[in-house]
């Protein structure tokens, strides 16, 4: 019983708190990263969950849309920023993330 609900209330309670307080935080990020690495703010995927179940994450954007001469990106240690690696050396670009356990 606790697996199927207790779990679900846990899981709501605490990324909505979370979401609350980190609130502020994730607003700075998001203007820092919209101007050193340009729009959309977020980077989506759609990836496999629980029993295969599809679902977007979502995670800040790290990298830039650079692209070579004939139109291709170029590989991503070149468009991976300074500022995109330290906010993956922090997981800071995981902060979205509480929205996907909010939603569930």
């Amino acid at each position: 019983m606790y697996q199927r609900f207790g779990k679900r209330v846990l899981d709501i309670v605490v990324s909505a708190t979370a979401l609350l307080l980190l609130a502020p935080m994730i607003a700075v990020v998001a203007l820092v990263v919209r101007r050193r690495l340009g729009s959309p703010v977020f980077f989506r995927q759609v990836r496999p969950g629980r029993n295969a179940i599809l679902f977007e994450m979502v995670k800040f954007r790290t990298m830039t849309d650079q692209r070579g001469a004939r139109g291709e990106l170029l590989p991503d240690e070149q468009r991976l920023k300074p500022f995109g690696k330290w906010l993956r050396s922090t997981s800071l670009d995981e902060l979205p993330e509480l929205w996907n356990v909010l939603r569930g």
